[in-house]
């Protein structure tokens, strides 16, 4: 079984899947805005999307957002995640070296609790930013999209096993199936996975028939699930009051 992480006062790995709603704001008042009303549905963890921010690359600006974000949301969990455009973001980047330097201004502005590392990203940054946030005790959530298909089991499998080597806390996968059986093999791919894994892991089948992969995460392995509060940040995402519902009556009986 998948080991636990534990970010600010959740545990993953422990229980039901945590709920994390995103925040898409592009600027300072929608992102407070979309904050506030995102603690007051009481999410496990709220993911800020930085990438939507407009002024994402003026590290000032985003740090002072970041910090009056953490005072907005109080004591729930953040994660800080740059989404690049090659895996579903909105930002195309000008030099690789961006990348690198945004992670870094985010954990310089010591607001968040997590951040999210793109394993396919340089290995020399992606290893440079691991070690930087471990430094900071910052939980680093390693991740992969896929919104084209949803690849073998077994890279499934691979790619989530890989990331844990690379010094992901917990690893992340998201896909998108185009048929039923691709749902299936996501989910076969994560239960397999976690037998071995000594890290929680967080997969998901985007799109509508994968919505089943956001509300079972409990029974195949996964350990956060991705609710709305407003507009979704991924195809497929379920209106956190129905997740809730959802994740209560597929518990599993701790006996």
């Amino acid at each position: 079984m998948s080991g636990t992480t534990r970010i600010r006062n959740i545990t993953l790995g422990v229980g039901r899947p945590k709920i994390a709603v995103p925040i898409i704001g592009t600027n300072k008042e929608e992102i407070i805005t979309q904050a506030a009303k995102a603690k007051d549905t009481q999410p496990d963890l709220i993911e800020w999307r930085i990438d939507y921010f407009e002024q994402v690359m003026n590290f000032s600006a985003l740090q002072s957002v970041g910090q009056e974000l953490r005072q907005t949301i109080g004591d729930i969990a953040l994660l800080t995640t740059f989404r690049t455009k090659n895996e579903g973001g909105q930002i195309e980047l000008a030099h690789v070296e961006d990348y690198a330097d945004i992670c870094q201004s985010v954990l310089q502005g010591k607001f968040t609790d997590a951040i999210d590392i793109e394993r396919f990203y340089q290995d020399d940054i992606v290893k440079q930013i691991v070690q930087l946030a471990h430094q900071d005790n910052v939980i680093v959530i390693m991740s992969n999209h896929d919104f084209v298909k949803t690849p073998s089991a077994k890279d499934i499998k691979q790619r989530l096993l890989d990331m844990i080597e690379f010094g992901a806390d917990a690893a992340k996968i998201a896909v998108m199936p185009e048929s039923l059986a691709d749902v299936l093999t996501l989910m076969t791919a994560t239960q397999e996975a976690s037998k071995i894994a000594n890290r929680p892991l967080i997969t998901m089948s985007m799109g509508d028939i994968g919505k089943v992969s956001r509300i079972a995460g409990e029974v195949f392995g996964s350990t956060v699930t991705f609710a709305t509060v407003g507009a979704a940040s991924a195809p497929g995402q379920i209106p956190i009051e129905h997740l809730r519902q959802d994740l209560i009556d597929l518990q599993l009986d701790p006996h």
